[in-house]
């Protein structure tokens, strides 16, 4: 499972939705900073908040957020 850097799957779901981080940030209810730092690994990324973001695209958290190392 890889952590570190960005978030380059949540990164690429966001633009291809056409999200901005502020639309994120209001869809889930947290402030765009917030968002950005949780895209960026930044900051520590809770179960709640993780199904909303999936919610938003409509995939589970395991498909937005784990990623598997070969």
């Amino acid at each position: 499972m890889k952590i570190e850097g960005k978030n380059e799957k949540l990164e690429q779901l966001r633009i291809e939705h056409g999200y901005t981080y502020q639309q994120m940030a209001d869809m889930i209810g947290v402030c765009k900073s917030y968002y950005w730092q949780l895209e960026h690994n930044n900051r520590r990324l809770y179960y709640d908040v993780a199904k909303k973001i999936a919610a938003v695209f409509q995939l589970k958290p395991d498909d937005v957020f784990y990623t598997e190392e070969k």
